[in-house]
């Protein structure tokens, strides 16, 4: 550990005379050199469209992904996608495969100061109005850097919350599918419209903000388990046409002065309603925030997060779902705790990553209060433990292994013990 510290230590003091050099560059020319930088840096142009705010958290693959393929002068093109095959254990007739998704992202660079990010998806392999696959817009925005370490951007965005919503390629994360808390809380992949500043200290603190679209509470069917799986999953609206007569905002931050360590948390908050008088939304206010660490001591990476939101004037809408079986929660929250071993390794490029997760996620911990009679008790507190193993053929392949248990089984929301195998690239 003494030796990947002081290693570490000296490419950081290497990385720090290549930042003086630039900024003293900057000086003779002015235009900002911050795009170009951030552009060219493989990890962060695929882990991260944020390159120069959040810097991607690495996986325990031993070395750095590739960055894309160049379009000329100016445009990288790069890719990830997800192969899943889930059998759960109780009804093996359920057992299915999917190509759960494919995504082709590209970077354009204007000039110096200024870029384009786009991401294209597409789930489930075929998209049709008679098939359950979606092809969708990720992430468009233009960025422009304001200086060395600071700049905007406009378009459509991943919300900055939590570990996974930034970095969610498969190599970043650990298991076959995404953590739970982080698809029924935060709704991993969350994204809205709107303006953004981002910035970087040379302390290791990196912070992001925002103004722009929020979800859209009169979409919301108290008739589908949707609204139970995920709260907020049931109604962002992904700049789809999106209702915008109330704006939300967010904030997040994250420190990584110490090697190896990510501290963080975020918020986010807004009005709902988005003027619908179709229904008695009031002023019902979404409020979500979480905070999360990681720490990647040489072999190991443990993490854990914690995240709560919160619905506010739900009372008079629920009476108008009496009988259904989904009304609006007041209350959902989650958490994890998680940790991985690279316990084995050949060569430079192969390696294998066990790893354990224990997870308690709740999305309808409370309800507002009705008359007597009405209301609708607070759903039970799903406990899931996850244990597996990634093993990376490469920094870009990885095939993927593990066992799900839960305390309550709900097999039409994807709660039941299972066996899971995965594959995942990145290029």
């Amino acid at each position: 550990m003494k030796a990947e510290v002081d290693a570490l230590r000296s490419e950081v003091a290497e990385l720090k005379g290549v930042v003086r050099q630039i900024q003293a560059e900057r000086v003779q020319a002015p235009t900002s050199t911050a795009i170009a930088a951030s552009t060219s840096s493989a990890p962060a142009a695929m882990s991260s469209p944020a390159a120069t705010s959040t810097p991607a958290t690495s996986s325990t693959a031993p070395a750095t992904a590739s960055p894309g393929f160049a379009l000329g002068q100016n445009t990288t093109l790069w890719g990830y996608g997800q192969l899943d095959y889930n059998h759960p254990t109780a009804r093996a007739a359920d057992a299915q495969a999917d190509l759960t998704r494919a995504v082709i992202g590209f970077n354009h660079v204007f000039d110096e100061s200024t870029r384009v990010y786009g991401e294209l998806e597409w789930e489930h392999a075929v998209a049709s109005s008679t098939d359950r696959g979606e092809s969708e817009v990720e992430q468009l925005y233009v960025e422009h850097a304001l200086g060395a370490n600071y700049g905007v951007r406009v378009g459509l965005m991943l919300v900055p919350l939590g570990l996974l919503n930034e970095h969610h390629e498969p190599g970043n994360f650990y298991g076959v599918e995404r953590n739970f808390v982080e698809q029924a809380i935060i709704p991993t992949t969350w994204r809205e419209g709107g303006v953004a500043a981002y910035g970087s200290t040379d302390s290791g603190l990196n912070w992001n903000v925002g103004i722009g679209t929020g979800p859209n509470l009169g979409a919301w069917d108290p008739a589908s388990e949707e609204g139970r799986a995920s709260p907020l999953g049931s109604i962002h609206q992904e700049l789809q046409l999106a209702k915008a007569r109330d704006p939300s905002v967010y904030a997040a931050a994250n420190w990584q002065g110490v090697p190896g360590l990510t501290v963080g948390g975020g918020m986010f908050t807004g009005k709902i309603g988005q003027g619908d008088t179709t229904l008695p939304l009031g002023n019902s206010r979404l409020l979500l925030g979480e905070a999360h660490v990681r720490w990647q001591p040489g072999p190991f990476d443990f993490s854990a997060l914690y995240t709560r939101g919160t619905i506010s004037n739900t009372r008079a809408l629920n009476l108008q779902f009496v009988g259904e079986p989904t009304p609006v929660p007041k209350t959902f929250w989650g958490g994890y705790v998680q940790g991985a071993w690279r316990a084995l390794e050949w060569g430079n490029e192969s390696s294998l990553a066990p790893f354990a997760r224990y997870e308690m996620f709740n999305t309808g911990a409370a309800y507002a209060a009705q008359p007597n009679g009405l209301g609708t008790p607070a759903l039970p507190t799903e406990r899931v433990w996850t244990v597996g193993a990634n093993y990376y053929l490469n920094p870009n392949i990885v095939f993927k292994i593990d066992y799900q248990n839960f305390k309550y089984a709900d097999l039409d929301l994807g709660y039941g013990n299972r066996f899971d195998l995965g594959l995942g690239y990145q290029f």
